[in-house]
Parts: C-alpha cells; sequence; structure tokens
C-alpha cells in the first residue's frame, strides 16, 4: 500500500512512518522541506495528489511548544497549521481521479469537557466550550470529503489524548525535571490524565488504513486514540517517579501553571478527561502498551 503523511517528519509522523515501512508499504511525506520520498504542500497543490491508497494528516504546531509564549498569533498558527494542511489535503482527495481508499486525521480529546467523574466514549455528544475544543471542532470539520467521493473513500478521525514517547511529545519536556528529583503533581493531581504510547497512535492509525472499508459513509468513523487504562495525574507522576527511582514532592500548583503556559492550554495538563478507546478495541486493534507501567518502562527504558 502507498500512503502519503501530512506532517510525516513529526514525533507521531516518524513513528507512523517506521511502522509502515516495517509492514511493507510505501510512504510519502508532505513537507515544507522537499527531498527523497517527500512532496511540499506546494507541490500536492499545484500537482494533485500523488499516487495512494491511504492518506493521513498528522501536521500540526505542537500546542507544548515551550519557546512560545500563549498570544493570539500562537493561537492563530495552531488553528491554520492544523485547519489549512487538512483542507489542502481533503481538496487533493476530492479532486483525484484515484482516491485513495482510507483517509485519516489525528484531532484531539480536548473536544470532551474535562470532568472527574463523566466516562466519555466515541459515542459521546460534544459542543466546543473553550478554544481547544473549538479547534477540533473545525479541525475535524475541515477533513470532510464530498459526499461522491465518500462512496470510495472511508474518513477516519482518531482523537488522541497526551502521546507519550521518548522522541518528542509530553516525556520530552518531563524527564529532565524528573531526572533532578524535580517532578510532581501538576494541579490537583487528581485529574483524569488520558494517554498514549505513540507506538500505539501508530498502530491504530495503521490499522485504520489497512482494515477493509465498510458500508460507504458519508461521516467519518471517530476512534478515540487513548490507552485502555484510565489514569490520573496523581498515578502517572508517581508511576514515574518509581520507574526513574526519583522522589516526585515538588508539585506545580494550577497558577503557576496558568501564568507560565497561558490558562488555555494549561487545562490540558490541570484538567482532563476520563476518555474509554471503546471502539478502538471493538475495531479489534491490540495495545502493546495498555498500562502505564508497561509504556514508561519502554520510554524510560528500565
Amino acid at each position: 500500500m502507498r500512503v502519503l503523511i501530512g506532517g510525516g517528519s513529526g514525533f507521531v509522523g516518524r513513528e507512523l512512518t517506521r511502522l509502515l515501512r516495517v509492514k511493507g508499504h510505501e510512504v510519502t511525506v508532505i513537507s515544507r522541506q522537499p527531498g527523497p520520498g517527500k512532496i511540499t504542500w506546494g507541490e500536492l497543490e499545484s500537482n494533485g495528489l500523488p499516487p495512494c491508497e491511504g492518506a493521513v494528516n498528522l501536521a500540526g504546531e505542537n500546542l507544548m511548544n515551550p519557546l512560545r509564549w500563549w498570544n493570539e498569533s500562537y493561537k492563530k498558527d495552531l488553528f491554520s497549521s492544523r485547519i489549512d494542511t487538512t483542507k489542502s489535503m481533503a481538496q487533493a482527495i476530492a479532486a483525484s481521479s484515484s482516491p485513495p481508499h482510507s483517509w485519516v486525521i489525528v484531532s484531539g480529546v480536548a473536544c470532551y469537557k474535562p470532568s472527574m467523574t463523566a466516562e466519555y466514549t466515541e459515542d459521546s455528544e460534544w459542543t466546543p466550550f473553550d478554544i481547544l475544543s473549538k479547534l477540533v471542532k473545525e479541525w475535524e470539520a475541515s477533513a470532510l470529503l464530498p459526499e461522491n467521493v465518500t462512496k470510495n473513500t472511508k474518513q477516519v478521525v482518531i482523537r488522541s489524548g497526551a502521546v507519550l514517547g521518548r522522541d518528542g511529545g509530553a516525556m520530552k519536556q518531563m524527564l529532565l525535571p524528573f531526572w533532578l528529583g524535580l517532578g510532581g503533581t501538576l494541579g490537583s493531581g487528581k485529574q483524569p490524565f488520558p494517554w498514549i504510547h505513540v507506538s500505539d497512535l501508530a498502530g491504530i492509525i495503521a490499522h485504520a488504513l489497512e482494515s477493509p472499508a465498510a458500508t460507504p459513509s458519508p461521516s467519518p468513523q471517530v476512534f478515540n486514540g487513548v490507552a485502555p487504562a484510565l489514569n490520573t495525574n496523581l498515578e502517572f507522576t508517581k508511576e514515574l517517579g518509581r520507574i526513574m527511582r526519583r522522589p516526585t514532592i515538588f508539585p506545580v500548583p494550577g497558577f503557576v501553571m496558568n501564568t507560565f503556559m497561558g490558562s488555555e492550554r494549561a487545562v490540558v495538563l490541570t484538567q482532563g478527561q476520563n476518555v474509554i478507546p471503546k471502539r478502538t478495541q471493538e475495531a479489534g486493534f491490540e495495545y502493546k502498551y495498555p498500562d502505564l507501567t508497561s509504556a514508561l518502562k519502554e520510554i524510560v527504558g528500565s
């Protein structure tokens, strides 16, 4: 199978590219820079979709970029980097004479309202309530294909939790303070912490690409891209400290997070949702890292 990946050089994209190549698939990455096995976004717009059986968009400015202050310019980049690239790919698919069998985007669980008690599956109703849920709504809408195209192309949305892995994502910034013995809970620590190991997120995407299309539908199939374990931030903190053999006695109060990250962005870490991957498991996906211990041991290398 030939797969086209927007944002294939990012953290999740590198893992997905590696996995697909191991499975014998051919990967072309859409990137800002030209190079072997790559096309640029400009080439996609001028030349149209290259021949492919699967297309995935992972492009987007990093929400947790520690080098960017939370301001209007950064918020604009968060929206445009996801929505414009997704629209470009969706338009190229719609205009193609031989569109791919599968079109997958990875959005986020920020669409589900933070709650200590509610449990969300893919069937849960939701409406935007803050800037990040509004982003998910617009992002998913920008991926929708015209109805005539959906007769041949299956649409898939994977809503991802915090992606854990050695080479990027949330862990990259956490490991140093933990090594120094400065790790601790974020906010109260009681908030749910929906997460997934990067290998499993890549696996869910590959599974969606490889699965035969069901009955054609104008609506996308939605999968929650989270581990089946339901954990709190405190459980995550204690388990990471235990595996690294480091104390976790320096909690970071919510107001400090809000000051440094901006309150609209800090909610991702100081609040959370219990998200259940009901359809992901029903579709037969098998997790390599279904619990925190196995995931963190792989990342920290214990």
